[in-house]
């Protein structure tokens, strides 16, 4: 070992659990419990969980870094590990056994991507698992557990993701081929069983979707006092983002949309290289991702800081359906439920804005997805809603023949006595917007 190898080896992880995220590491004993949370939803075998792939700096165009972690890997370990495997066993005596599978520290390669984490005490503090060993034993190990006859999955099952990484399927493959040599394995998907249990959030992962949601607020906020006729979107886009780093987000949940005028009818805009003309509606539909939890926020603003009175019309229906949705969030209703309130409010009061028919044609998505992990986030659509459960509530009007697009979305919290709106600090009505926007910076 050099000396430089040595220093290299002798240094803390930067990997570890997000060591110098301002969100920190997850707490071990929320690690645990969701551990323990999954072997309660397993029927006897092993579960096997990857974790993420590095990405191509030359290739890929990552955004932000070569490297966010899988999910349900950070999830279930609290850490960003590449080429690392996590594997939960269930057993009929009830002795179920996590083991984590790390790759050993390689002092050449740290010269490139900085200290990594490997199989030690460290390890074992910031997750909990107290049996961590080399990943160059895991393929072969795992497949010993599997295809050992006194094994747990010789009478129950393999779980394993559908988005496997390449050397997972790499084993899945292999698990298959020699369970033809002997007896079938029963292969099950693994990723619904995680969905439900990330559909209920915990103490630490709503502290970070909260704060996700209150710096995307104050983006929010801060583009309204900077937007100005003759802005491109691209400008709005800079100011949101710079935001969002400043208050500690490490990467933006997903691509910002800032459509202004006609670009505001595309759902999904997010080129964001057109020039505002005066008078016209900017569509801001953005999140801040803070400590792998995704805010996912709209307000729709008018450039020249006054709603005309059409687009007033216009954006108070868009409210009312919103609120008259949000207020019937509570325990024991359903996404299908509230997005059929939305669409009967908007019929109800829709006079003759769109015509002589309501403005429900013009209303082409749905209400609401969940929110977490990802944008929208894992979970089954027509679920029951459960205190602990996260939702956005998002209506809108887009009428491609007047250029006008107008979307409001809020995220909300399920609580035992009906909801919380998690990112009212934004401005919501069109006086409150109107108000922030008189106050524009020079």
């Amino acid at each position: 070992m050099t000396i430089l190898g040595a220093a290299i080896l002798a240094t803390p992880s930067s990997t570890n659990a997000q060591a110098g995220s301002p969100a920190g590491p997850v707490p071990v004993e929320r690690l645990q419990a969701r551990r323990a949370g999954l072997l309660a939803r397993l029927k006897l075998g092993v579960a096997i969980i990857p974790s993420a792939q590095l990405r191509s700096i030359e290739g890929d165009y990552p955004q932000d870094s070569d490297y966010r972690e899988h999910n349900d890997f950070f999830y279930l370990t609290g850490l960003e590990a590449p080429g690392a495997w996590l594997v939960l066993v269930t057993r009929k005596s009830g002795q179920d056994q996590a083991v984590l599978y790390l790759p050993a520290r390689d002092s050449i390669k740290e010269k490139w991507t900085g200290p990594r984490l490997g199989p030690g005490t460290e390890a074992v503090r910031l997750t909990g698992i107290t049996d961590i060993r080399r990943a160059d034993k895991a393929e072969t190990e795992i497949r010993e557990l599997v295809l050992d006859a006194g094994s747990p999955a010789r009478a129950g099952a393999v779980y394993l993701s559908e988005e496997p990484r390449q050397d997972s399927e790499s084993l899945r493959v292999s698990l298959l081929r020699d369970g033809r040599r002997s007896r079938p394995i029963k292969v099950e998907n693994l990723d619904p069983v995680i969905a439900r249990l990330r559909l209920v959030k915990d103490p630490d992962e709503l502290s970070r979707l909260r704060r996700g949601i209150e710096i995307t607020a104050d983006a929010l906020k801060e583009s309204m006092r900077m937007a100005r006729p003759g802005m491109w979107e691209y400008e709005l886009e800079a100011i949101i983002e710079y935001t969002f780093r400043r208050n500690g987000a490490e990467r933006v949940g997903f691509p910002s949309i800032v459509a202004s005028g006609s670009n505001a009818v595309t759902l999904h805009y997010d080129e964001n290289r057109r020039q505002v003309q005066p008078g016209e509606l900017v569509v801001e539909d953005v999140g801040a991702e803070f400590g792998y939890y995704s805010a996912d926020m709209t307000r729709t603003i008018p450039i020249s800081g006054r709603f005309t009175p059409r687009q007033r019309a216009l954006y108070d229906l868009v409210l009312g359906t919103q609120q008259a949705a949000i207020d019937s969030v509570r325990p024991g209703t359903d996404l299908p439920a509230l997005n059929r309130i939305a669409r009967t409010y908007m019929r109800d009061h829709s006079g003759d804005l769109c015509g002589s028919d309501s403005c429900v044609p013009y209303f082409t998505h749905g209400l609401s997805h969940w929110l977490g992990m990802d944008v929208h986030d894992v979970g089954a659509f027509g679920a029951r809603l459960e205190p602990g459960m996260v939702l956005t509530a998002e209506p809108g009007i887009y009428l491609p023949s007047e250029g006008v697009g107008i979307r409001i979305e809020d995220d909300v919290l399920v609580t035992s006595g009906g909801h919380e709106v998690l990112s009212r600090a934004a401005p919501r009505t069109a006086e409150e917007i109107e108000q922030i926007m008189a106050h524009r910076v020079p």
